[in-house]
């Protein structure tokens, strides 16, 4: 597939290649939502709602400051999303929305099938109306972690697709030993997922304890130490993921534990008790989706990342094409920030973005970089650095726009860097795993202007680890750089070593 590189108003355009480096790979990503459903006869109280919960405490964040809700598929539509704790979305500091998906009066043998409970939830995850707080933003905004054990593997990879006709990418979708039953569709990872993870055990007996299965195209993890957990291999594959969002020993689960010894049998030494598993590999767990990591068996993580597209992972063909794509949507798929430096107060910065947007390659899409204390792009304190066009990629190509991103005035402090496309009144959004911090303006303090020994010399403040460059001029006309430095503590002392070729002049400070 090609690659569309387009320049944005306001914005100046980086055309050096390699661009894309650190997190892909790496960092925790909050402001988005995660979904978590479950299989035949279950339902979202045993350990679904636990698990969630541990989900939303894994970097640290307190559950509290993420908003959830269950979401409960009945007759043709869903119920009314229920809040069941968390703050509510307009004042969540996190962004992060756990949805519990409920179909369990349809998940028996005569119920509903996977594709239509997955059509369901998907016209609510995109319906503005579907929880007030937000605002009128629908959910699909932001970026999707699909997670289903057993049946429920079916449901959120046919989800997976009805948001991709919809024109729709999903960031990952996960399935715990996925087990599609008469009816179901068979499970596929679809070209507009980025990153897929599979969990699977077939010690069951294919009846009363049935077997989950391989999936082409994702990061296989197969599961064989099995003892301690609960009497059937087939939940213990959900028990397993569990261990790996609460890293504690011991892990409680209802009545059951991780325990010491499942710590060192479950996880192979190189995943580190559970810590380099499973969970660890999503948006908010951090881990490096292009590792070539291989705990076990076949499986190595990477097999996981979107081939399908050149997204960084290379190219083979590992998705399955969608059948149709109205391209009606606009598609942050990466966003990564190049760099950790400190950025100066009227510096720059870069920013690369891979995106999809428009049915057909013609015309334009909105484009807008924000800074943000928190990662909740709804709740009004995010910072509009500025906005242009970019050019449509239609649904047979991704773009990747490399940018260089001025802060202006913007206030010291650290940052969380989003992208937002915006196109037919339809927005998407994603926040870069790296944060940008913004520093002080340099500048040189009066009072230790001095001629020493001949000599110019003043120090220089600012932000510590800036570096900083002095210009000088006698006419204000013509600037020349006179000297580089790094502020240590703060601070640089400039010395201009050629001060007595001038009768006069004129310095500043400005970050590099």
């Amino acid at each position: 597939m090609g690659t569309v590189v387009n320049a944005v108003r306001h914005f100046r355009s980086l055309l050096a290649t390699g661009l894309l480096v650190g997190p892909g790979a790496g960092g925790v990503q909050a402001g988005g939502v995660t979904v978590v459903t479950h299989g035949a006869f279950g339902n979202v109280t045993d350990w679904i709602i636990p698990l969630s919960e541990q989900m939303a405490d894994y970097d640290g964040t307190p559950a509290s400051e993420s908003s959830c809700y269950t979401l409960v598929v009945t007759g043709n539509a869903t119920a009314p999303a229920v809040w069941l704790g968390g703050k509510k979305p307009h004042l969540s500091p996190t962004g992060e929305l756990f949805i519990k998906l409920d179909w369990s009066d349809g998940a028996g043998f005569f119920g509903r099938d996977s594709p239509e409970v997955a059509a369901i939830a998907v016209a609510a995850l995109t319906d503005p109306s579907l929880i007030p707080e937000t605002g009128g933003r629908p959910l699909a905004e932001l970026p999707l972690h699909l997670v289903g054990h057993s049946r429920g593997g079916s449901v959120v990879t046919e989800m997976a697709r009805e948001f991709g006709e919809r024109g729709i990418w999903v960031d990952q979708v996960t399935t715990l030993d996925p087990h599609p039953a008469f009816g179901d569709a068979d499970i596929k990872v679809w070209e507009n997922v980025l990153y897929a993870d599979n969990y699977w055990q077939d010690e069951g007996d294919g009846l009363f304890t049935p077997n989950g299965e391989h999936v082409p195209g994702a990061y296989n993890r197969y599961l064989t130490q099995f003892s301690g957990g609960y009497s059937s291999q087939h939940s213990d594959v959900h028990f397993w993921y569990f261990g790996t969002t609460n890293l504690a020993t011991p892990a409680v689960l209802g009545s059951i534990s991780v325990t010491p010894t499942m710590r060192t049998t479950w996880w192979t030494g190189a995943e580190m008790a559970g810590a380099e598993a499973g969970y660890r590999y999503s948006r908010l767990g951090g881990g490096d989706r292009l590792s070539t990591f291989q705990p076990t068996g076949a499986g190595v993580v990477v097999d996981g990342f979107n081939k399908y597209w050149d997204l960084g992972a290379g190219i083979n063909g590992n998705r399955a094409a969608l059948a149709t794509n109205s391209g009606a949507w606009p598609n942050v798929i990466r966003c990564v920030r190049s760099g950790s430096e400190v950025v100066a107060a009227g510096g720059s910065f870069e920013v690369a973005m891979h995106y999809q947007a428009g049915a057909e390659a013609t015309g334009e899409v909105g484009l807008t970089v924000l800074l943000d204390v928190d990662a909740n792009p709804w709740n009004g304190n995010e910072i509009v650095l500025d906005g242009g066009m970019v050019a449509k990629t239609g649904t047979e190509a991704v773009g990747l726009v490399p940018l260089m991103v001025e802060v202006g005035e913007t206030a010291p402090g650290i940052y969380r860097v989003a992208v937002r496309l915006t196109d037919g009144g339809k927005s998407r959004v994603l926040y870069a795993a790296e944060t940008v911090e913004v520093g002080m303006v340099p500048r040189i303090e009066g009072g230790t202007v001095r001629r020493e020994g001949g000599l110019m010399k003043f120090t220089v403040l600012g932000t510590p680890g800036l570096t900083v460059a002095v210009r000088a001029t006698e006419d204000f006309v013509e600037w020349e750089m006179v000297g580089t430095g790094v502020l240590v503590g703060g601070m640089w002392e400039f010395v201009d070593g050629e001060t007595g070729m001038f009768g006069k002049r004129f310095y500043e400070v400005v970050g590099e």
